[in-house]
């Protein structure tokens, strides 16, 4: 059973797919941390630059004032339509039920438990009344499938995410949720910790747990890096372990908050994915990121890094959605209970869960409703009272126009609202040529006005100089960051969001701008209109930012996510 709702006009969510994710700015680190030989300082990277940019023709234009959308948001018309996350499992009996579940055991390969048990199940010909019952599961990651589930735009009759804390916030939004069981597998949230830098914590706190990494994160003594809280269950557990070690009594309070700001300027990343995050703490930007007990046994790569516990357990609890009928209650215990024989919970260890059962998850009386307001207080003070600085290069190369164009302008201008207005956003446009759209200027409800109408003026054509353009916006982002932080005293993150087909043709090669990129040390996320991602992702991958495939319906719910999370 599914219900579909929509129309409103704008939207709200996260990126669900992934779990997880956004950078929360720039990323901060030392100038010669984790360069190869091929790296170059950011003095050179300059003037690298400016000799790059005298042979780039740019071209300055007067962007109008355009009506700036500023209504409510509409959740269910910004989702995608839930034929984005296809079905692991699909029953076909009398009766059945459809189980959203967290992609950790349900996607498949290491992560394909509950797929496993469904399908045992199924085969078991179990019988309601005469009836053969069985079940279906679509993963989705527990962020994204509640997006789903309070906008009514899709809703099952069970959901099992990786914690409590979802559906708590399900029951805040008067959505009718009823507990079928407390768990399916055991799991837990952790902390990877190279064992370097657990030595060294335990040699100076005497031992390692969330409240000593936390201390030391927050005086600057290790450097660690969590994944998105809309999106990510071990995100949302890790801000909320965060903030009750700030303060117990009243995670938001003023005290919470301005200690939270501390930590915050010691986390350089809050990664978009998981694999983000890992390849980051593979480079040697990270000491500290966060991982469930699941899939760190899976990645037998990471054992040079201690596993930390926290929080509250990953235990998947399974929960039924709605008004489903008394037989799909029924259907819904007899899985649960099937998932916990002993047959179902062998598979489970032999999948990674089911280990760690001695840790104590923390106790927390907390409503969903505080849980969603610890949600936005991260929205916004996670970037530590500092605002981020971004230019937008958008392709308007032939090879964009139609289709891919008419999507990049009405999914920029939409997911443009979760932009805070603090942060500073200025727009280039390229093809053959070069184009400064929009300078760098605070966003308010006047540049917001600009930034509408000079994005609603692009017009296709031409070839695609890619990367003389990132040169250009790159050079912006440079010179307006230091002029602000002269003026205001504040530090500036400056982010870069390249969004094209992919498909360079003209001007400089990725190639010639890779070492100016890395030197300058300014993460470039790219978000690809059915391109070729290869290139993207490369441009990208140059100080570990986020490649994002953004096809026709997808786009906008994708781009908010970024934005929400890194802006």
């Amino acid at each position: 059973m599914a219900n579909a709702k929509s129309k409103n006009t704008v939207f709200l969510a996260v990126l669900g797919l992934l779990l997880a994710g956004g950078i929360v700015g720039g990323i901060l680190i030392s100038k010669n941390m984790g360069k190869s030989k091929q790296e170059i300082s950011r003095d050179t990277a300059v003037t690298q630059m400016d000799k790059k940019l005298k042979k780039i023709s740019v071209q300055n234009l007067t962007a109008r004032k355009a009506t700036v959308e500023i209504a409510g948001n509409n959740l269910a018309e910004e989702l995608p339509d839930i034929s984005k996350y296809p079905m692991t499992v699909t029953g076909r009996g009398d009766i059945n039920i459809e189980i959203i579940s967290s992609t950790e055991k349900a996607t498949g390969g290491t992560d394909g438990w509950l797929i496993d048990v469904a399908e045992d199940f199924n085969s078991s010909h179990y019988t309601i009344d005469g009836q053969w019952a069985t079940v279906s599961v679509r993963p989705i990651a527990s962020g994204a499938a509640i997006d789903y589930i309070i906008s009514n735009k899709y809703v099952p009759e069970a959901f099992s995410p990786s914690n409590v804390l979802w559906g708590d916030m399900i029951a805040a939004e008067n959505v009718k949720i009823d507990k079928v069981c407390d768990r399916l597998a055991g799991n837990t949230a952790g902390i990877l910790i190279s064992k370097d830098t657990h030595k060294k914590l335990n040699d100076t706190y005497g031992k390692v747990d969330i409240s000593t990494i936390v201390q030391a994160t927050v005086k600057s003594e290790i450097t660690m890096g969590y994944t998105n809280p809309y999106a990510s269950s071990t995100g949302l557990n890790f801000l909320v372990a965060a903030l009750e070690e700030f303060d117990s009594e009243d995670i938001l309070s003023t005290k919470a908050t301005e200690t939270f700001r501390s930590f915050q300027q010691n986390v350089p990343f809050v990664a978009y994915t998981t694999l983000q995050m890992r390849e980051a703490a593979k480079n040697g930007v990270l000491d500290a990121f966060l991982m469930e007990y699941q899939g760190y046994y899976n990645a037998t790569e990471l054992r040079d890094y201690e596993f930390i516990p926290f929080g509250v357990r990953h235990d998947s609890p399974l929960y039924t959605i709605g008004d489903v009928s008394s037989e799909q209650k029924e259907l819904a215990k007899a899985f649960a209970d099937y998932c916990q024989g002993d047959e179902a919970q062998k598979s489970a260890k032999k999948y990674g869960f089911n280990y760690l059962d001695d840790y104590k998850e923390a106790k927390w009386d907390l409503s969903g409703k505080t849980l969603e307001s610890a949600q936005k207080l991260w929205k916004t003070e996670k970037d530590a009272g500092n605002p981020v600085m971004a230019v937008f290069v958008a392709d308007v190369s032939g090879s964009m126009g139609g289709a891919p164009l008419q999507n990049l302008q009405s999914s920029l201008i939409n997911a443009s609202q979760y932009i805070n207005d603090s942060n500073y956003v200025g727009l280039v446009s390229y093809s053959t040529n070069v184009a400064i759209n929009l300078p760098i200027e605070k966003f308010d409800l006047n540049q917001r006005s600009y930034f509408t109408g000079a994005v609603e003026d692009l017009m296709p054509g031409g070839n695609t100089a890619t990367y003389d353009a990132v040169l250009v916006a790159l050079d912006m982002l440079t010179k307006a960051q230091a002029k602000v932080e002269a003026e205001t005293g504040q530090r500036i993150k400056p982010l870069l969001f390249v969004l094209s087909d992919g498909q360079q043709n003209a001007g400089c090669t990725l190639k010639e701008i890779t070492p100016i990129v890395g030197g300058l040390e300014i993460p470039v996320y790219t978000i690809g209109y059915n391109a070729d991602l290869s290139e993207l992702k490369s441009l990208s991958a140059i100080n570990e930012a986020a490649s994002i495939n953004a096809d026709n319906d997808d786009v906008i719910y994708n781009l908010k996510s970024l934005f929400n999370a890194q802006m």
